[in-house]
């Protein structure tokens, strides 16, 4: 029988891209070296533009300063995956945890992210899925409602996912979102036809779902951490 586990959940509200960026690296230190259980950062950021490592320019169409005079950063980031957009109104999950302590691979891990947003759009209504081969993420028909950029090194991960709850959607249209061009980006509020509760229940609502996949059985919340 599998020992029960237990996940620190970090509910950090908004915050800036390069300071959950640095708090990811100091976590990942401490859960490498044992210092530190699992531990989950829930949070949004500030318009935000991301390149993982599988980047190609072409799929920046605009230039950098055209994005600043918008108010958004631009960040080359150790994640894999080509380039996305984070912003308000999207709830993202960064899991620092130990694959090997839960007995995952690196495939079934990135599925699991799948699974999670999968099942927090199931609540609401609306049947998502898994991207077919080459397209990352999880989708509803042909347009995409989550993202995934994951950092394994070590046997821990870093990074995670974005599930975009009612995001600005224009922000999409000035990059080739995850570097497949000729498709939509949506979110829960355009595809449910539900009325959503406030925006922090659906976040712990994604917590929840991550958890259950994941097969933690004990949450210890740690708010504005």
């Amino acid at each position: 029988m599998r020992v029960p586990r237990c996940l620190e959940v970090w509910k950090l509200g908004t915050v800036n891209y390069l300071d959950a960026l640095k708090l990811q690296e100091k976590l990942f230190s401490d859960r490498k070296t044992h210092k530190i259980s699992d531990t989950l950062l829930s949070l949004q950021h500030t318009p935000t533009y991301t390149l993982g490592k599988r980047r190609t320019d072409h799929n920046l169409l605009v230039p950098e300063s055209e994005l600043r005079n918008m108010g958004a950063e631009l960040h080359y980031t150790q994640r894999g995956g080509d380039i996305t957009f984070h912003g308000p109104h999207q709830a993202i999950l960064y899991p620092i945890i130990s694959l090997r302590d839960n007995g995952l691979g690196a495939r079934n891990y990135v599925e699991k992210l799948e699974l999670t947003m999968i099942e927090l759009a199931s609540l609401y209504g609306v049947k998502a899925c898994a991207g077919r081969t080459g397209e990352t993420g999880v989708w509803v028909g042909d347009r995409k409602i989550g993202a995934i950029g994951v950092r394994i090194s070590s046997g821990i991960t870093s990074h995670g996912l974005a599930f975009n709850i009612d995001p600005d959607l224009s922000y999409f249209k000035h990059i080739v979102p995850c570097g497949i061009a000729d498709k939509e980006v949506t979110s829960l509020r355009k595809e449910s036809d539900r009325a959503l509760p406030a925006e922090e229940v659906i976040h712990e609502q994604l917590i929840s779902c991550f958890a259950r996949i994941f097969g933690f059985s004990d949450i210890i919340w740690k708010d504005n951490a």
